[in-house]
């Protein structure tokens, strides 16, 4: 029998956010706190566990789907949570404890699918067979779904673009490689690059809104668009998608639907670019709408 109800958590690196959908995808309720992964995974057990039972109050406790979006992907043969850039979390039997935690069954699905299955079922890819999500955030990563189902791969990686080396005397990456997309274009990683070469800490935001006349930071900026090309470009051109949903804080820089896109269609395999490449329309509920999707599989 299908729950009425249906609990997404979006466990990012920042925040901890719950959703309660309704049978007809209504946000019933929405609350968020934030992550402060620096504590431990106790502490964010603990966060979760207050989100989720708010949202149960909200319901009054009534049957319902429980699903969560977090970095990384859970292996196929430890059963542990792998590839997360909240380092604390990796390597521990997460949806056991979770459940344990929750006293409730859980689907764990990575949070970039999360948001690309929110995008292509209610937002901006609503209506197009492909879908490429990318979250653009502290970290970097990317969904794809098509015609309307997550696309994992026989390993759970599928998708996983910001790990995809596109320099290999760039930055050392928490994953054991060298240059990947994360350490370029994440806003963690952005933000780490400023500070390594001008010696000034800036948030990704300010940098955007900095002047273009301090010349160290115009040529990272630059630098920034050009990666930002190669490493969607090397993504259409391998997986020629309908259109890529772009998440996360910096999709919110509106530079990057001009310059960003003007670099990328300079590297596509194709004498008239036209993949469309735009904003999520569901803003920062796009994860937290996803986990919710994605639970009904216990349901359904």
């Amino acid at each position: 029998m299908a729950s009425h109800y249906h609990i997404g958590i979006d466990l990012g690196g920042t925040k901890i956010e719950v959703a309660v959908l309704d049978s007809q995808d209504k946000i019933l309720f929405r609350e968020r706190l934030l992550t402060e992964a620096h504590l431990g995974s106790a502490h964010i057990f603990n966060q979760i566990h207050a989100l989720y039972t708010k949202a149960l109050v909200s319901i009054q406790n009534k049957t319902h789907s429980l699903g969560l979006g977090t970095p990384g992907s859970i292996s196929k043969k430890t059963h542990l949570l792998k590839n997360s850039n909240t380092l604390c979390l990796n390597s521990l039997p997460l949806q056991s404890m979770l459940e344990d935690k929750l006293v409730h069954d859980i689907l764990i699905e990575n949070d970039a699918n999360c948001f690309a299955l929110a995008e292509a079922l209610m937002g901006a890819g609503k209506g197009y067979p492909s879908v490429f999500g990318v979250i653009m955030g502290t970290g970097c990563g990317g969904g794809i779904v098509f015609d309307g189902k997550i696309r994992q791969g026989p390993q759970n990686i599928a998708g996983e673009w910001g790990h995809m080396v596109i320099d290999p005397q760039g930055y050392p990456c928490y994953c054991g490689a060298n240059g990947c997309v994360e350490s370029f274009i994440s806003g963690g990683g952005l933000e780490k690059r400023i500070q390594d070469k001008t010696g000034k800490k800036l948030s990704a935001i300010d940098f955007f809104n900095a002047s273009l006349k301090d010349e160290s930071l115009k040529n990272i900026k630059q630098d920034f668009y050009a990666r930002f090309g190669q490493a969607l470009a090397n993504l259409i051109n391998i997986l020629d998608p309908d259109i890529v949903v772009l998440g996360g804080g910096l999709s919110n820089e509106k530079s990057l639907y001009k310059e960003g896109i003007d670099e990328v269609y300079a590297r596509i395999f194709n004498d008239m670019p036209s993949t469309p490449i735009v904003k999520n329309m569901l803003g920062d509920s796009a994860g937290v709408i996803g986990a919710a999707l994605i639970g009904r599989g216990l349901t359904q």
